[in-house]
């Protein structure tokens, strides 16, 4: 995994701070990942905290700054480029067209830079509305020229953690052993928990599901309004772990390594009327080697899963259209180089 550690790309627009994750055997340096937050622990940060567990985290305080060309101008050769706290970040009372009206720009601007410098990278899109800054990202790239399906990501990482955190805390299940698929968007009720699916199988009560749908679907305003008491904000460290997760999974693929799945907002005909969306996705050494059964995964829904799909489906097809609509009404860029 080492030579493919050593390609990563960090693209923020804010002062970060270095920490290391610990994942099992392996350990990542999150100089690879955006948003990671410096404050000290207090009870906004353990809300963010309590939505992921079996971390160890060790703190060196090297905070640094990078954004746009100025860095990916050197970038040549880069084999993953991660767009994250890049610009806004969750406020209480803040929407996600107030985030879309931030970061769009940031993320057009960051994509531009990737696509000029290197157009071989792995893009992973962590900013939000990731809804819409994915097909931002997705036009950027293809008005360059360089665009390609397989290697553009919406990080939806976050929601899958929630969702496991969330049913082993209700069940009694060891973290570990806990696997909920989440498909559909990153955002509110776009986000679908496919909790019939969760592994190992699981009985739910139909107030169990409504409940862990609702919480997980909510859990970013739930740390958002935690974190109000302490000046605001939102998930910062189980967002930077997630993050790290991912981006784990994806140098795994990269490297060769056989079966490596995770869910992620991507372009794929899961659900015929949405370009983008989220499902389980195989990674390999050019990104998306395959859409994992996403067919499957959709097909067998309870009637409760069934109907939150259609329901979403507006929503998160409006985000899409917004996202593509902005890229395409942006003048066109002169390469940096």
């Amino acid at each position: 995994m080492a030579s493919a550690a050593m390609s990563t790309l960090n693209l923020s627009s804010s002062p970060l701070t270095k920490q290391q994750l610990r994942f099992g055997a392996s350990t990542l340096s999150a100089e690879h990942v955006s948003g990671f937050s410096s404050a000290r622990p207090a009870p906004s940060l353990c809300c963010s905290s309590s939505h992921w567990r079996a971390v160890k985290l060790r703190p060196r305080r090297r905070p640094w700054r990078r954004a746009g060309n100025r860095v990916v101008a050197q970038a040549s050769g880069y084999k993953v480029a991660i767009l994250g706290a890049a610009g806004g970040i969750g406020q209480p009372g803040m929407t996600r067209d107030d985030l879309f009206g931030i970061n769009a720009g940031i993320v057009r601007e960051l994509v531009e830079a990737v696509a000029d410098n290197a157009p071989a990278a792995l893009v992973h899109v962590i900013s939000n509305p990731v809804n819409s800054t994915v097909p931002i990202a997705a036009e950027v790239l293809k008005r360059k020229g360089v665009y390609d399906p397989r290697k553009l990501f919406g990080v939806t990482t976050l929601d899958v953690v929630r969702a496991n955190t969330f049913v082993a805390e209700m069940k009694g299940l060891p973290l570990a052993d806990v696997d909920v698929p989440v498909v559909g968007g990153h955002a509110a009720a776009t986000i679908l928990p496919l909790l019939s699916k969760a592994r190992p199988k699981t009985a739910f009560t139909d107030e169990e599901v409504e409940a862990l749908t609702r919480r997980i679907q909510n859990a970013g305003t739930e740390v958002v309004e935690a974190k109000a008491k302490a000046g605001g904000g939102s998930a910062t460290l189980s967002m930077a772990y997630a993050a790290a997760r991912f981006l784990e999974a994806s140098l795994r693929g990269l490297d060769g390594d056989a079966d490596v799945y995770e869910c992620s907002y991507v372009q794929c005909q899961a659900v015929p009327e949405l370009p983008f969306f989220a499902c389980r996705v195989k990674l390999g050494r050019d990104g998306v080697e395959e859409v994992a059964a996403a067919g499957a995964e959709l097909r067998g829904l309870t009637e409760f899963e069934a109907r939150a799909l259609e329901a979403l489906k507006p929503q998160l097809k409006k985000s899409i259209d917004k996202g593509v609509a902005y890229a395409q009404q942006q003048p066109a860029t002169v390469a940096m180089g």
